[in-house]
């Protein structure tokens, strides 16, 4: 049977093939850089903006690939093209740049680093799992807060994504032994509320969506949808430091992010936010989003079913 192909340092070659050396600085520093972009009908959405957000973190990181972000557009079209046709109609991807440092002729940890080296590039794919956020939309996730606090801005800039990620890890396994299923929202060093591992938080009061501020979090693509959609509503937008006092006393709130768009969130800390619902603007939002894409965004995921192979 076919299968899906992966671009890789210049080439498509089938999934199964597709590797990183253990020597790549990806894997012996975690210096990644990354982006995610997801299909609504099989074309991704908002791809250059994504693609464009890549390449200030390469310039960040200071990564040198010969691929124009032109070019990498082409590129990940071709690839979707080639993975979407092994996909059913109902079907989505998720597809996912990244891009390393490069290897280490010489191994040696960051003390190799003074050699020439060349990036890793790779795009790949994969079917979104709706199936796994179908309760959370139903419900909402409950936030936790965990004890340890987001890298400040000091250290490593947030408008850079990154996959140096293991302070996410970290507070997940402290988050899951409150809730199995909780969400890690990280506090900065002062307090105030930043983002998931995976998504930017965003809050309603008195019909006003609030933000944490950019200093501290990633803005994000689904984030910016927000503020346009608000706008073309009439719905206000505003960026101010939150604390968790603030989210408790919330009228909604939701998270924004690439493979579901928005998800709301009800509780914080086993404290409901608001009606312990999704709340309206929430709904007005996903309403707004789905007509942009020409799809109901929440249907699709409450219809979606497990692999068989995963069914009990």
């Amino acid at each position: 049977m076919p299968e899906p192909v992966v671009y890789l340092n210049g080439k498509f070659i089938p999934a199964s093939k597709a590797s990183i050396a253990i020597y790549d600085a990806g894997i012996v520093l975690g210096a990644t850089v990354t982006d995610f972009t997801r299909t609504f009908h099989h074309k991704p959405f908002r791809l250059e903006d994504h693609v464009h957000r890549l390449y200030r973190s390469m310039k960040y990181c200071r990564f040198h690939v010969e691929t124009t972000p032109e070019e990498m557009i082409e590129l990940t079209l071709k690839l979707n093209r080639k993975n979407t046709a092994l996909l059913k109609s109902h079907e989505e991807l998720g597809i996912i740049h990244f891009v390393t440092a490069g290897i280490f002729q010489v191994y040696a940890g960051s003390a190799g680093s003074g050699e020439e080296m060349t990036p890793t590039v790779c795009i790949h794919s994969f079917p979104l799992p709706f199936y796994i956020w179908k309760g959370a939309y139903r419900k909402g996730v409950h936030l936790v807060t965990p004890s340890n606090r987001h890298v400040p801005p000091q250290c490593i800039d947030p408008k850079m994504k990154y996959r140096s990620r293991l302070h996410y890890w970290l507070a997940d396994q402290e988050t899951h032994l409150v809730d199995p299923k909780g969400v890690s929202l990280l506090l900065d060093l002062d307090g105030n509320v930043t983002e998931t591992g995976g998504a930017n938080f965003l809050m309603v009061k008195d019909g006003v969506i609030k933000s944490p501020t950019t200093r501290n979090i990633l803005p994000g693509v689904s984030r910016q949808t927000v503020i346009e959609l608000a706008g073309e509503m009439g719905i206000p937008f505003v960026e101010q430091d939150l604390q968790v006092h603030d989210v408790c006393n919330a009228d909604e709130a939701f998270l924004a992010t690439s493979p579901v768009c928005l998800m709301p969130a009800t509780k914080i800390n086993g404290m409901t936010i608001g009606s312990g619902k999704p709340g309206p603007i929430y709904k007005k939002l996903m309403k707004a989003w789905s007509k942009l894409v020409g799809l109901d965004i929440v249907a699709q995921i409450k219809a979606s079913k497990p692999p068989k192979s995963k069914r009990k």
